[in-house]
């Protein structure tokens, strides 16, 4: 063999072992939530391990501020920069405020997509609803106007002010109501910014303030276990009912002891399975986010990315004696 020869075969070599080693490394994807030590989030986390475990190449990194604030995200996401993962699937705090930080680490070569609360389009790649937010809107009333047939004074009692998703589904609720739910008036909207004690504050205070209040909507499994909770400790089941997004597992007991009718959710583990999948494919396989686009969630099924490069994944399921025994026993 000639040297020239030798030297090319030596050369191809290194470019295969360096091409391989490149390769055996697991994708580092990085889950970031709202804040840790949330039910719904601790649940998504189960879903993404499940997506790690089936495409076989994935460590997944569940991180988070303790408190629920984009300020506390920011570092976050500084931190997975300097740790250079490979994506980084976020639930974002504030739609706007997490776009520079984001911006950063897309320009270093992270994929970047958002889910559960979006990001604004120029921060990610794309956004993962867990569902239509129309429906959504739609269903948080429904599960309200249900059990108050003569109709009356509801409140909603929201996460943060600045949460993409919950404020878009209040919207929606909003639109709604004077064509579907006549009969039903929202008198208020308070925020309890996905803290216990402080939704907890914010339900006492829209009790003491509507006398008349019939029914507590709380579209955060934060906000809703602690208004059930305050409704159960001021004696006033059959008077107030208090539903909206909660998780079985957590709220079983509000409805067993008459507190709620009734609640819904998608499946936070098939949400946190298909945010894995899609920031797998698009940092690993190079799919392409851009509108009309399909992708695979595993076995979840596909999303179509709509014209903001945005997709919704399922629709929200009802939880009622009939069915809450069940469920609380998956998540």
């Amino acid at each position: 063999m000639s040297f020239l020869k030798k030297l090319m075969v030596t050369a191809a070599f290194s470019a295969a072992m360096f091409v391989n080693a490149a390769y055996a490394e697991n994708v580092k994807i990085a889950l970031v939530v709202k804040s840790l030590g949330n039910g719904f989030f601790d649940a998504a986390n189960k879903g993404a391990e499940e997506a790690a475990k089936e495409l076989g190449d994935v460590d997944i990194i569940y991180t988070g501020p303790t408190k629920a604030t984009a300020e506390a995200q920011i570092e976050v996401v500084n931190s997975l920069i300097a740790q250079k993962v490979n994506a980084i699937a976020i639930s974002a705090n504030d739609a706007d405020a997490l776009v520079p930080v984001l911006k950063k680490a897309m320009e270093r070569g992270i994929t970047v997509i958002s889910w559960d609360s979006g990001v604004a389009k120029e921060g990610r790649q794309l956004h993962l609803n867990p569902s239509d937010t129309g429906l959504i809107g739609e269903t948080i009333i429904k599960l309200a106007a249900d059990y108050l047939p003569e109709g009356g004074d509801v409140a909603i009692l929201s996460a943060s002010s600045t949460a993409t998703n919950q404020n878009a589904w209040i919207d929606a609720a909003k639109k709604i109501l004077p064509e579907k739910f006549p009969k039903i008036k929202l008198v208020a909207t308070v925020y309890g910014d996905d803290d216990s004690a402080k939704s907890t504050d914010e339900a006492k205070g829209l009790l003491k303030s509507y006398p008349n209040l019939k029914a507590i909507i709380a579209p955060t499994t934060v906000g809703v276990v602690a208004a059930a909770q305050v409704v159960t400790d001021e004696n006033l089941i059959g008077k107030v009912n208090v539903t909206g997004l909660a998780l079985p597992s957590e709220f079983k007991k509000f409805i067993d002891n008459g507190a709620s009718q009734a609640v819904a959710l998608w499946n936070p583990i098939d949400l946190g399975y298909s945010a894995v999948y899609l920031a797998h494919d698009l940092a690993v396989k190079k799919e392409e986010a851009k509108p009309g686009a399909t992708l695979s969630i595993g076995r979840v099924g596909k999303v179509t990315l709509d014209d903001t490069n945005s997709a919704a994944m399922a629709p929200p399921f009802q939880f009622d004696k009939s069915n809450i025994e069940k469920f609380s026993k998956i998540y």
